[in-house]
This record gives C-alpha cells, structure tokens and sequence, in this order.
C-alpha cells in the first residue's frame, strides 16, 4: 500500500528515470501499477489533442475575418490596376452631360452676346509696305516657251492651296501655267473643273502681269504626247519642296523638254520662299481666284436669306463649321455613343475609302489618346453647349456648313434645341436650286464658303484647309474677323465630368471665348513661315503690300 504513494511522488517530482530501480513486488501489483502508469502517461496526450483541436477551431473562425481583411486591404488597389478608372477626357460622355443640364440650359435667360457688339478687340495693322518685284532673277531669259501642267488634289481649299503654289512655281521657273487641273478622288468625288468652281476669265487677267497662264497647250507641242496630258511624263516632287530644289532639279528637265508635269501636286512646295515668289501666293490666293458666276449667284441668295432671317440680330448670325461627316468621322477612328454597331460601321468606310491603310502593323489606332489631344470631331452637341456656355442666347441666327452629317437625325436634334434658328444651305433653298450642285462636293463647300465669309462670327471646329482658308480670307478682308477657336483638350476634359453643374461649365467656356478672341486679333510675330502659320491662315504682314481689296459685294 505504501508502494503507490512513493510512485506517484516519484513519478510527479520527475526523478523516476534517475532513481534506483524499485524493488520486485508481485504480478497483481505490476499490472495495477503498469495500468496506473499508462493512464497517467496518456492523459497529457489526450489534454494535448483536445487542445490542438480547439485551436484549430479558433483558427477556422479567425480565417473569414483574415479573408474580408484581405478584400479590403488589396480589392481596391487591384481592382484599380485591373479595371483603371478612364483619364479625364478619355471617353465621350457629352450625351450624359448633356442630359444632366438640359433643364439648367433651357431655363438660362441670363442676357446673351449681342451680335451688334461682338467686336472689342480689334487688330493693329502696321503701315503698308511697298510689294516686292517679281523679276525672274535666277534664271536665263530669251528661252523659248516653257509650260507647266498640274494636277490639284484633294477637296476644295486643298485644291485652292495647289493653284497657289502652281503660281508661285511658274512664277519661280520662268513657266507658262496651264489653268490646273482637277484630280478625281474617291473621298470627294467631285468631277468639277477649274471653270466650275472658279472664274477662269479673272484668274488669267489677273496675273498677267507676273505669270503667262493658258488655258490649252499648243498643238506642236502636244504632237510629241499624242495629244494626251496623261501621255506627259509625270515629274516625281517631294513634299514641301523648297525653291532652290526646283531651280536644281525641276529647272533643267523644264528647259530641256521644255514641259514638265506634276502629279499630285499637293504639298509639293515649302511655305517658305524668297519674298517675290511668296508675293505671288499672295496675289492668287486674295485676288486671282474669285468663285465662278453660278456659285456666287446661289451663294449670293443664300447670304440674302440668311441675312433676312437674321433680322432680329441686326441681319447677323453665326456661321459653324462642323466636321461631323461620315468619312470624318471613320478617317478620326474616335469612338463616340453608337456602341458596337458605330465601330463595326466605320470600319466598313475606312476600308472601302481608305484600302488598308489602317490595317497596317505601323498604323496606330487610338481613340483614347486622339480624344484625349482633341483631335476627334466636335459632334453638334457639343459645339450647341460650348456656345450656349459662351454666352449665345438662344435666339442666336446660327448657319450650319457641313458636308452630309452622320446619323444628322440623331446627332443635330440636341444642337436644334438649343438654337432653334437652325439652317443650312439645303434648308434656306429649294432643290431645285441646289440641283446644279447637289453631286458635287467642292460646289457645295464653295457656297459653305462665302455664307460663313458674311458671318459676323465664324466658328471652326476641328481645324483643316477650310477654315485654315476661310480664316486667312476674313482677316485679309475686314482686318479683324471674329472666330471661334475651341480650347479642344480642354473641353474633352470638361465634357467628361458627369457631375460639372452648368454655372461652373459657363464660367469654363467664357473664359475660353476670351482666350480665343486674344488669338483671334494677334498678328504673330513669325521668324520662320510653317504650315501651321503660313499666309493662308496670317495673311499678314506677308500680303499686307497687296492694294486694300475690294470686299465680295462689290467683287460678285
């Protein structure tokens, strides 16, 4: 009986591997005490096992609250990489915005910009220089004729700029200019020649005096090509080619043949050219090409009804430039609200305008970055909100040039709310006196032309050789015509906040009338002429030698 006790205390006190064997008891006692001992020995084994299964339990419970952790630690930033919030101005959402402050635009009756008064700053001409002369300085004389042949590509006022420099170029190479010829192109398709579009009669008269321009080639010379224009071996000229690369290159093929022919004829001359030379840019462009009698007459009426609509606003209205075609619009490849459908449409136009030029592995489209740049058209929406913020009242007169607007039904409504006195040429006129023009592109832009001409202010929404021109033409004529000229990168970013309250997109879009009419009146001070500023768009101080011009009322 003593035996167990001084086991246990052993065994508790951790001496019983250490202390001296026990002595021999008998079996009953050893299986009692090997029973004792194995139970003692698997009750800690057993404490343990329960223990690790509650802590298991634990961890099973702790393991959700980890998880929602996680979710709320990392979803955020990865959710972020995986699905980034659009940059500002990435997307076009105008529609949205638009629909947000329908009721803020409608009810706006705050006092709008008078017409009448539309003219607080004016531009600073310096005095008028005399005209440099336009002698043949560079080359021989007494050689026998030599002729010129081009073929204008292009739209209208891309075909204006390729009559500009045939002249300069005649004029450089001492060369009798055939009046140019028109390319056909599959974009415009417009078949339209010279005589067509421009008054053939004024053009040579004009320019007597610095270069010899005809309307057929002689017959002797002709013989050796069989007649043909075609059969005239075409002259391969770089783009923007400068004056001492014809006179080097173009020169000495002109006096051996005594004819050369260039074809495309686009872009083939440097803005930059010794001042006698770029004089005669200046004469072909603001007096030589006046538009032919039946243009001017159907122009002259639209002017008329415009003018008589516009009765309220003093006889003034507001000319827009839209460049929301369908070709446009593919040629753009942005991306606006017509979802899969739109894209899947204008991939069909670029494809069949354009060949695979858009197809190609170094061919980059991104709608994201060109609306982004503000390089993407200005739809009707937005320009009606732009100018609604500028502080035009709805009653403003507007006059809508445009080719054929896509989807016009859609895309002109929200425009037509804003200004109800809505027009276009094809509204201010039967068809019938639109029939003689109705196929032909390059005729309708010319009656685009001279009705925004008259405009006492003139909007341009998207840049190109229309407004590049237009803009030139009214500055040459009235010295300080009004413009428009959008802050596009800077609207695109506007337009894309959904929550914008009209009051603060009011105060954004009159603070970009002010920055447009400072730019409107500057003469820059220009070092070096680019495209970007050539005499086209500034006409001064480069043409400004030019007699003060008479304005086309009493030229048509």
């Amino acid at each position: 009986m003593d035996a167990t006790p001084n086991y246990y205390s052993s065994s508790s006190s951790g001496k019983s591997l250490s202390s001296p064997p026990s002595p021999p008891t008998t079996h009953s006692t050893s299986r009692r005490r090997g029973r004792s001992y194995n139970s003692r020995r698997r009750r800690p084994h057993l404490l343990n096992g329960k223990f690790f299964r509650r802590r298991i339990f634990g961890y099973l419970l702790l393991l959700p609250l980890l998880f929602l952790s996680a979710v709320i630690t990392f979803v955020g930033p990865l959710s972020a990489m995986l699905f980034p919030n659009p940059l500002p101005g990435s997307i076009y959402r105008s529609h949205e915005i638009f629909q947000n402050l329908l009721t803020d635009i409608q009810s706006d009756t705050s006092s709008g910009i008078q017409l009448s008064d539309v003219w607080r700053q004016k531009m600073k001409l310096t005095e008028q220089k005399p005209c440099p002369t336009t002698s043949h300085q560079y080359l021989e004389t007494g050689i026998p004729d030599q002729y010129l042949v081009v073929e204008a590509n292009g739209g209208l006022n891309q075909q204006r700029s390729s009559i500009c420099n045939a002249v300069a170029v005649a004029g450089l190479l001492n060369a009798t200019l055939l009046i140019p010829l028109f390319n056909f192109h599959n974009v415009w398709r417009d078949s339209s020649e010279f005589a067509d579009i421009y008054d053939e009669d004024h053009f040579i008269a004009t320019l007597k005096e610095y270069v010899n321009v005809v309307r057929e080639l002689p017959n002797e010379l002709m013989e050796n090509y069989n007649f043909s224009i075609s059969n005239i071996p075409n002259f391969r000229v770089p783009a923007w080619a400068s004056a001492n690369y014809y006179l080097k290159q173009v020169y000495p093929v002109l006096k051996e043949q005594r004819i050369v022919r260039i074809a495309p004829f686009a872009n083939r001359l440097s803005p930059n050219l010794p001042p006698h030379i770029q004089y005669l840019r200046c004469v072909a462009n603001y007096e030589a090409l006046r538009f032919s009698n039946s243009i001017i007459t159907v122009a002259k009426m639209l002017v008329n009804r415009m003018t008589v609509d516009s009765s309220n606003s003093g006889g003034n209205y507001v000319s827009i430039h839209l460049r929301f075609e369908e070709d446009m619009v593919a040629f753009s490849c942005c991306v606006y609200d017509g979802g899969k459908s739109e894209q899947l449409e204008m991939d069909k136009i670029r494809q069949k305008d354009w060949g695979d030029k858009f197809k190609r592995k170094d061919y980059i489209i991104d709608p994201v970055r060109n609306r982004i740049n503000g390089r993407c058209p200005m739809t009707p929406l937005e320009v009606g909100m732009m100018l609604r913020g500028m502080g035009f009242a709805n009653t403003t007169p507007i006059y809508l040039a445009s080719g054929k607007i896509y989807e016009a039904d859609k895309n002109v409504a929200p425009l037509r709310k804003m200004f109800p006195l809505l027009h276009t040429k094809e509204l201010l006129s039967t068809p019938e006196e639109l029939a003689s023009f109705k196929n032909y592109s390059s005729r309708m832009a010319a009656l685009d032309y001279i009705v925004c001409f008259f405009s006492e202010v003139f909007v341009t929404t998207q840049g190109g050789n229309f407004p590049h021109f237009l803009m030139g033409h009214r500055k040459f004529h009235y010295g300080h015509a009004k413009t428009i000229m959008p802050d596009k990168r800077k609207l695109v970013v506007l337009l894309h906040n959904t929550t914008i309250s009209w009051d603060e997109f009011k105060k954004e879009m009159q603070v970009m009338l002010a920055e447009s009419d400072h730019k409107g009146v500057a003469i820059p001070n220009i070092k070096k002429i680019t495209r970007k500023n050539s005499l086209y768009l500034n006409p001064f101080p480069e043409c400004q030698c030019l007699k003060k011009p008479k304005l086309f009322e009493e030229e048509y």
